[in-house]
């Protein structure tokens, strides 16, 4: 290249960025300038058959960024979201995007539970903050803790399904048929039924385990009715828990064996999909939008005004979530630029009030929170949860001593803590 094409090119891209800059919004060019906002990149699927779920966690964070005016520590909160498809390699994918490439802060999301521990130990080479208030795998909180994980306003997987082994034995269930999905969040949440149920001489008579997006679960239910349990319980989200339900119904056992749900079966993100036939469903949750805490019915109507339905879980933990980080923004005074001191800040945040209740980090960094047994209901605006017994202050060791839990594998396909506890370990 001539030098005179030289000097032009580098004319036409000076003439180009003073174009750009001159385009750009004054105060957004002002805050690049000076450091005065913070970047958050937010990991939710938009496709795939967790997209309704994702697109609940992405209101759940923008109700209440919209509420606070994007704004917290003086600083303006800037979000940028990306699709995971709920695909592990894609997620990583999208998280290297958005902290290379993007030059966010932090980084909040994303759904699932083997997408999530996959970003967390890709992102953990890199310090990088990463709040999970969705994804629930056991061990982010156990056995393998990354530092820069936070779980604000999160779960585990068995925290809500420990309680309800114990009371589906106290309902006079003996026999239980479980059906979750084929990888660690299925494996996790029927695990913690498993065990407490089994701890109180309960007997698991068949598991099942299916993939993501099984399109016809008449297999799964004929060996269901085959099995003649005294209940079901189920541990399914998305379009796969309308599937099975649809499938559950049409070989007419809802009205002859009783279904229990994990917390995510009667979502709102799934509730509306199933039906009046939904109405009675028993699960167990952290979140139930019929509650009548005034901070729940708050949200609730603020969520309904905005979106005109009711929230799930997925949004109540992203607001709650929201409102975690704006309190360790406030404790920095908007100072992102120490990735440890923000990861420090975060963990020490205490969320008094949630759509959920309060609830505080534990030793291990996993929320504690209670937990409601929940029946499904009409409500003002359809179909709803309404609590009809609750666990108060439930860790996610439940009432185990947390070194024997931790000496026992993770709930695996292969390891259910069947057995009176503590049970041989394999």
């Amino acid at each position: 290249m001539t030098l005179s094409r030289q000097l032009r090119l580098a004319v036409s891209i000076a003439v180009i960025a003073t174009v750009i800059v001159a385009c750009s919004p004054p105060q957004a060019q002002q805050e690049r300038e000076t450091g005065s906002s913070v970047k958050i990149g937010f990991l939710r699927p938009s496709t795939g058959p967790f997209a309704a779920n994702g697109l609940d966690m992405e209101h759940g964070w923008e109700l209440y960024w919209s509420q606070h005016g994007n704004r917290a520590a003086g600083k303006t909160v800037e979000t940028t979201v990306e699709d995971t498809a709920g695909n592990p390699s894609v997620a990583i994918n999208k998280a290297n995007l958005l902290f290379d490439n993007r030059h966010v802060d932090m980084l909040v999301g994303p759904l699932a539970a083997n997408e999530g521990l996959a970003v967390a130990d890709a992102m953990g080479r890199k310090d990088v903050p990463i709040v999970m208030p969705i994804v629930s795998a056991d061990d982010l909180t156990q056995r393998k803790p990354v530092q820069n994980v936070v779980r604000l306003a999160g779960w585990t997987s068995s925290q809500t399904t420990h309680p309800l082994g114990e009371y589906a034995h106290s309902r006079g269930y003996r026999k239980i048929v479980t059906i979750g999905y084929d990888f660690a969040f299925g494996y996790e949440g029927v695990g913690g039924f498993v065990n407490t149920f089994t701890d109180k001489g309960g007997r698991v008579v068949k598991q099942l385990w299916s993939p993501t997006n099984t399109q016809d679960y008449s297999t799964y239910v004929a060996q269901i009715k085959n099995s003649k349990p005294d209940a079901v319980f189920a541990m399914l989200s998305g379009a796969d828990a309308s599937r099975f339900f649809k499938a559950y119904n049409d070989f007419g056992l809802r009205k002859t064996i009783p279904l229990l749900g994990g917390e995510t079966l009667t979502d709102q993100s799934v509730l509306k999909s199933l039906g009046d036939g939904a109405e009675g469903l028993v699960s167990s949750g952290h979140f139930v939008e019929g509650a009548d805490a005034p901070e729940t019915q708050q949200f609730v109507e603020d969520f309904y005004a905005k979106y005109k339905k009711y929230p799930s879980y997925y949004s109540a933990n992203t607001y709650a979530a929201a409102s975690g980080v704006a309190k360790a923004l406030e404790a920095l005074n908007g100072d992102v630029s120490d990735a440890a001191a923000v990861v420090k800040a975060l963990k020490g945040v205490s969320l008094t009030q949630t759509p959920m209740g309060p609830q505080k980090l534990d030793s291990h960094g996993n929320p504690v929170f209670d937990v409601s047994i929940r029946k499904v209901a009409k409500g003002p605006h359809g179909l709803w949860n309404v609590p009809t017994k609750t666990y108060d202050r439930v860790g996610q060791f439940w009432h185990y001593d947390p070194k024997e839990f931790l000496r026992h594998p993770v709930y695996s396909k292969s390891y259910q803590g069947a057995g009176v506890w503590p049970n041989p370990r394999k």
